[in-house]
């Protein structure tokens, strides 16, 4: 049943409500009316001031209706036709423009052209997408996923066909039919190539060709991420990460048992049922095409972040994710997941994630669209605060071992890159380096990254936080006594 206007009037704006005192800032609203066709469709009310929500009218509304139909039609490409119609309101004449998803997409702005003027709707907000996002667009109107496109410049020796053998034994036997039927294969150019579906899930050199289809893991002391307690990253075949990350939560979950039932049950601080749903729900939905930061697993005291890169696809809310209306992104990584009886059913994961949490009495859990991520935060019932947090805070007054020592001091004047840091410690082995001086550093909170969104970019550099400076400064106190 679709909400009357006085009860559309009190909804805060979000990713399909917006509103509008006039229309004597056009482009603005222009850029609405295109990111509410890119994205989810929506309702734009002109005449209602967006913070007080006071009724103020449209003076001349035939007139004004009949510019903002001409703007529409001389501003937007491909062309968008709404539903535009003036509605009576406390003695008072409000224009309404209803945009449905579009399957014309991408839509633009003509005057800032086909690649600086399509935008898209985050939140209360309209964000320019970028090439890759663009792209996203033609694919979903032209009912293609990324992963089902043939990556012919390679051959089929750049999969690892053992490892997909191994995982599909108890299903059935995978030959070069099957591979096929799955679309981890495909025919083009007279020859069998991967697809990018295959790489991401099977690919031999999956870093080399998509840099960022990685998992990260954090375990954070507190609720920020001001300090890291151990993380790990995790480059296995999509289906077997997945028990990499369940194994990285378990190493930092408190484990206790249930006798109620007649066998002991273990009952762990982090809800595990659900952070296998919500891992796998992110791998399937991560948006692959996107460039800048790995899938993410974040672990703080009161709750557990997961991230994967990727908006929500066209059509969608987020109140339909919730509900379990779904669209695959990744139909050859749902369909591999499928077979292998990691997920039962398109579209349940998420259903099934808020029931679990409503059963173990813990908080719903949050969705949300951050930058061009997806956000998954779980609640837990309880804070961790145990031994992290206690053994974060006593590492300040420890001891630092001499190798991180010395990276604190070749760190003292200013940030630095990798290679500047190891001949400042006189390294030549890159390996020692990092497991040695740099991810113990990291690690105890003494030392950060400038680009901690892109931890492998060529221009990465480390700098001493203040946690750091002040280890680094009773190291040296010491030292001299």
């Amino acid at each position: 049943m679709n909400p009357s206007i006085t009860q559309i009037i009190t909804m805060p704006e979000g990713k399909t409500l917006e509103f509008k005192r006039n229309l004597s800032s056009p482009n603005n609203m222009l850029k609405t009316l295109v990111a509410f066709a890119n994205s989810a469709g929506g309702r734009l009310l002109i005449g209602v001031e967006d913070e007080t929500r006071e009724i103020l009218g449209i003076e001349n509304p035939l007139d004004e209706e009949e510019r903002l139909c001409n703007l529409i039609a001389d501003s937007i490409e491909p062309r968008l036709v709404p539903n535009v119609e003036l509605i009576a309101l406390q003695d008072k004449s409000l224009l309404a423009v209803e945009v449905y998803p579009s399957g014309s997409r991408p839509h633009w702005l003509k005057r800032e052209g086909p690649l600086e003027g399509v935008y898209v709707r985050l939140g209360s907000t309209n964000r320019k997408a970028d090439r890759s996002l663009i792209e996203e667009l033609k694919r979903t109107a032209q009912g293609i996923t990324f992963d089902e496109m043939p990556m012919p410049e390679l051959s089929v020796d750049a999969l690892d066909i053992e490892a997909a053998k191994a995982l599909f034994r108890l299903q059935r036997d995978l030959n070069e039919k099957e591979l096929l039927t799955l679309k981890i294969i495909t025919q083009t150019q007279g020859k069998l190539v991967p697809t990018i579906g295959g790489m991401l899930l099977f690919g031999k050199e999956r870093d080399e060709h998509f840099s960022d289809a990685w998992i990260q893991c954090g375990r954070f002391a507190g609720t920020t991420k001001s300090v890291i307690f151990d993380h790990t990253e995790i480059h296995e075949h999509l289906p077997i990460a997945i028990e990499h990350v369940i194994e990285f939560i378990k190493k930092h979950a408190m484990r206790g048992a249930d006798f109620s039932h007649i066998r002991r049950r273990d009952v762990w601080s982090i809800p595990m049922t659900i952070m296998r749903e919500a891992v796998i729900n992110a791998i399937v939905h991560a948006d692959y095409s996107q460039m800048g930061a790995p899938l993410r697993v974040a672990i703080y005291d009161d709750r557990v972040e997961i991230e994967n890169p990727g908006i929500l696809l066209p059509g969608l809310t987020i109140e339909d994710v919730k509900q379990g209306v779904s669209k695959i992104r990744n139909r050859v990584i749902a369909r591999v997941f499928k077979e292998l009886n990691l997920i039962e059913q398109w579209g349940s994961g998420v259903c099934r994630i808020f029931e679990e949490a409503k059963e173990q009495n813990l908080p719903e859990p949050a969705i949300e669209e951050i930058g061009m991520r997806i956000r998954f935060t779980v609640y837990l019932a309880e804070s961790m605060t145990t031994e992290v947090s206690r053994i974060a805070t006593e590492q300040v007054s420890e001891q630092v071992s001499e190798q991180v020592r010395l990276l604190l001091s070749c760190l003292q004047q200013g940030p630095i890159g990798a290679r500047e840091a190891m001949k400042c410690a006189g390294l030549n082995h890159r390996p020692t380096f990092l497991y040695d001086y740099l991810q113990p550093a990291i690690q105890a909170g003494f030392v950060e990254m400038t680009q901690p969104d892109s931890p492998k970019s060529p221009t990465q550099k480390y700098r001493l936080t203040a946690k750091g400076r002040a280890a680094l400064n009773t190291s040296q106190e010491k030292r001299s006594e």
